[in-house]
């Protein structure tokens, strides 16, 4: 019962959210007029290859500092209006986590709920849980799962996280500051700025390396993942002789996509896959820093 409250929490915001964009739209539709809309629509057609074009705009459904005539982007136009407010952009994509995370916690939940051991997971249309034996977890000899246990932990843990992220996106978009410059200069940008953007650049190659080491660590400190090529009908095991070999891994690169060479998807061993992803990892940290 412990994710009752959060899903309660989370869906009541996800209610508020949805309400209000129905309604910005229903007043959008009938404010401008599809007559109007069409009208202003062939003008438009024939110059926007060659001049560019500006949405559509209507001024009572403005909000301060997020208008077309200060942004140069309508609503509809998404994160595009916060493209000079760092801090309303931030709560944006930090929501738009939530609710990714929030999908994947539910939906794990509600897997776990029907899952049948005696059929295998291909039959029950599974996308969430197969992710989750492939690193070993609840999975014994023969790729039986024997437990579903860590599968629920993962989702529970999935579900808290969407509600931290959810307030704080819910803080960032409409509590916290609209430009993150003065506030907290480290965090905050300038798009003109080049050193700030290949900074910003860095720190994600930096994370994502950081992500490829995460499994290399797991495959071999923490119990290993499932092998489908191991005797037996596979089994979970450490992978402990990584191949490092450039000509083996980027040899995959230059095979054929084309008849039975098969380009990347020929890989056939897992340590093939964790060396790439020692390699994956090291390169994206080199180019971050």
């Amino acid at each position: 019962m412990l994710f009752v409250p959060v899903i309660s929490l989370w869906m009541s915001a996800l209610g508020v959210v949805s309400l209000a964009l129905n309604l910005r739209a229903y007043d959008f539709v009938f404010a401008l007029g599809w007559q109007l809309k069409i009208s202003l629509m062939k003008t438009l057609y024939s110059l926007r290859r060659f001049y560019h074009v500006e949405t559509l705009f209507n001024g009572t459904l403005a909000l301060a500092g997020c208008d077309q005539e200060t942004t140069g982007f309508a609503w509809w136009a998404g994160n595009a209006q916060l493209i000079n407010l760092s801090g309303k952009l931030l709560g944006a994509h930090v929501a738009h986590a939530g609710l990714i995370v929030f999908w994947v916690g539910a939906m794990n939940l509600f897997k776990v709920a029907h899952f049948v051991p005696e059929n295998p997971m291909y039959k029950q249309g599974l996308i969430l849980l197969p992710h989750l034996a492939t690193l070993g977890w609840g999975v014994g000899p023969g790729g039986e799962v024997i437990d579903t246990f860590p599968y629920f932990v993962s989702g529970v843990l999935h579900l808290i996280s969407s509600a931290v992220l959810g307030f704080g996106g819910i803080y960032h978009a409409l509590l916290g500051p609209e430009t993150l410059e003065e506030s907290f200069p480290f965090f905050g940008y300038v798009w003109k700025d080049r050193n700030k953007m290949i900074t910003i650049l860095g720190i994600h190659l930096i994370l994502l390396g950081i992500g490829s080491f995460l499994l290399v660590f797991k495959v071999l400190y923490f119990g290993g993942v499932y092998d489908t090529w191991a005797p037996g009908g596979g089994d979970v095991r450490k992978i402990t002789n990584l191949t490092l070999s450039p000509s083996i891994i980027f040899g995959y690169l230059l095979k054929s996509p084309f008849g039975g060479e098969g380009w990347i998807v020929s890989v056939d061993d897992l340590e093939d896959i964790i060396g790439g992803h020692v390699w994956l990892g090291s390169i994206c940290i080199l180019d971050g820093i």
